[in-house]
């Protein structure tokens, strides 16, 4: 059992599987998220086991049939206060000795419950993903932000189980109405709304705050006192929770029914619930800063082998039509992801949880496109792919596209990084996301890419293309060249397409006009034609000084913008 005073914050630290027998688990992967190493395992019941480095120890005990199938979950547990799914639950002995823990699960995607909004204020509150939570909890406990001689105690976190089965919509709890509605304005980015994912803490000995200071005589004032406290530890230490309540607040009881102190007279307390914990605006801005400027060296260098890098077990590198990927799965959406580049700390900046609910603005009138500043301040444009659709009536270009189809995610970014090759400035590719949702297939009207991209297969045997799945790919939003933001970030061009500069009277007509048929010549020079070419396919760029860009020659600096229409010819 936890000892509360023994619960003392530590560094995330690596995990080394030498010191641990896993006879429970024979195949397993040393995996990471969001700086959290973790040991993933299949469970007996086919379902999936992410353990921390608190976790290994009781390995044995967290196979779900030492505490969740069966009869042993509902004669074995104590539901425990609060709005969320949660439990006490004390698992079958495993050699001699059983583990109280704590199972709760996670409201990732839900919404906020309206009294917890109003007690904060805090109308945009989410509930933080499985791994962005375990994640956050870490961080605290590493103890590398305010000041050193404040310790806040928290509850361990062990593992992340998810459980085989898929729901259905109406066991979820949310309303399909909503889930619709979300997914009709963010196309691909909901969560897998049909897995669960059930969270695992070590169980904290000891009473909640609020019965600790009943069974202790104090009046209702001193523990108002003790929870502003906390909460200003919290804020110290550079971080708050949105629905921060006394009973999330562990305290030790003495036998006289009093409350423990420490010899300077506080009261020791360790912290539980932190599906709403967050980094306080100042701190966030420093993380955010500090994370985008190694963002901004890493995408500079992302395709450099002179570097060393440590490649974790879940994630591999793929070379899909010349590009080079680092490839993995996204636990949190059950989805995969191919970040360009061969640097695995890439990978992490382009997780669904850190871009997919961020505010965005819509880019076009017509297609899927946003823009949004991710988690981590990156800029990023994604955009949700139109492979396997055929153009409307409407479209002049309709038989051209037709004849040839639009291109794949994979396609596109080939051919972004072939114009670069041959000089032709391009938007930054980033990044490839196959939804974990599957689509509806029937509305698959042009087949011809699955059939050709069959041959291209994952490491786990899985085509990279599949019917059942949409696909976002991510670019990055051009506000200047990657070497010169990892140099001197905050120097921004402005892009404007050319339609809108016209639109605008920053080109004329003629300028307009020469400008399309210089794409289509270079285009052509290097073997390539767009019959769709459009004016906001071709961005042009305004430096620092609102000036428009030009090269050696006076000509407008172009940077092409949009891949789906393009034909390699043959």
């Amino acid at each position: 059992m936890e000892n509360i005073e023994s619960s003392q914050t530590g560094t995330a630290g690596s995990i080394d599987l030498k010191k641990h027998r896993l006879d429970h688990y024979p195949n397993i992967a040393l995996t990471r998220f969001l700086n959290v190493d973790y040991v993933h395992a299949k469970t007996a019941d086919g379902g999936d086991i992410y353990v921390t480095r608190h976790g290994l120890p009781f390995i044995g005990h967290m196979e779900p049939g030492n505490w969740y199938t069966g009869k042993w979950f509902k004669a074995n547990r104590e539901k425990l206060a609060g709005t969320s799914t949660v439990y006490k639950v004390t698992t079958k002995p495993v050699a001699g000795k059983s583990l109280d823990m704590v199972v709760k699960w996670c409201r990732m995607g839900q919404d906020v419950p309206l009294e917890t909004k109003i007690i904060e204020d805090v109308l945009r509150a989410e509930f933080n993903s499985p791994f962005e939570e375990f994640s956050l909890v870490e961080e605290l406990r590493s103890n590398s932000y305010g000041p050193k001689d404040l310790k806040i105690m928290l509850q361990k976190p062990l593992a992340v189980y998810v459980p085989p089965e898929r729901l259905q919509l109406w066991q979820t709890g949310r309303s399909k109405a909503k889930i619709m509605s979300k997914i009709a304005k963010h196309p691909g980015l909901e969560i897998d709304i049909l897995r669960q994912y059930i969270l695992i803490y070590k169980w904290v000995r000891g009473l909640n705050a609020v019965d600790a200071f009943e069974q202790a005589g104090l009046p209702d004032t001193k523990l108002s006192e003790f929870t502003h406290q906390v909460i200003n530890d919290l804020r110290l230490k550079g971080y708050r929770v949105l629905d921060q309540k006394p009973v999330h607040f562990i305290m030790r009881p003495r036998p006289d029914g009093s409350i423990l102190k420490k010899h300077d007279s506080c009261m020791p307390y360790a912290l539980v619930d932190f599906e709403l914990l967050e980094r306080m605006p100042e701190h966030e801005e420093q993380v955010k800063a500090s994370r985008r400027g190694s963002y901004l060296v890493k995408q500079r260098d992302r395709f450099r082998d002179d570097v060393p890098k440590k490649w974790p077990q879940n994630l591999q590198p793929m070379t899909i039509m010349g590009v080079d990927y680092v490839y993995g799965l996204t636990e949190s959406t059950n989805g995969h992801l191919w970040v360009a580049g061969h640097d695995p700390d890439l990978f992490d900046y382009f997780q669904p949880e850190r871009w997919r609910k961020t505010p965005s603005t819509r880019l076009s009138p017509t297609d899927d496109v946003f823009y949004t500043k991710t988690k981590d301040n990156i800029n990023i444009v994604w955009k949700v792919s139109t492979v396997g659709e055929l153009p409307g009536a409407a479209d002049s270009c309709n038989a051209a596209i037709q004849d040839y189809g639009y291109n794949s995610p994979f396609e596109e970014f080939s051919l972004a990084f072939d114009l670069t090759r041959r000089g032709i400035a391009t938007i930054y590719p980033r990044a490839i996301y196959k939804t974990g949702l599957t689509a509806d297939t029937g509305c698959i009207a042009d087949k011809r890419r699955y059939e050709s991209h069959a041959y291209i297969l994952t490491p786990e045997g899985v085509p990279v293309l599949e019917m059942d799945h949409d696909y976002i790919t991510v670019w990055g939003f051009w506000n200047g060249p990657d070497e010169s933001l990892a140099e001197r970030d905050g120097e921004f061009y402005t892009g404007i397409n050319a339609a809108n500069a016209l639109r605008r009277a920053i080109i004329t007509e003629p300028e307009y006009e020469r400008l399309i048929q210089r794409v289509q010549s270079l285009l052509a020079d290097h073997g390539i034609k767009n019959p769709a070419l459009k004016g906001n396919h071709v961005l042009l760029s305004l430096n620092p000084r609102g000036e428009l860009m030009r090269d050696r020659e006076g000509e407008l600096d172009i940077r092409l913008s949009n891949f789906e229409t393009m034909q390699r010819i043959a």
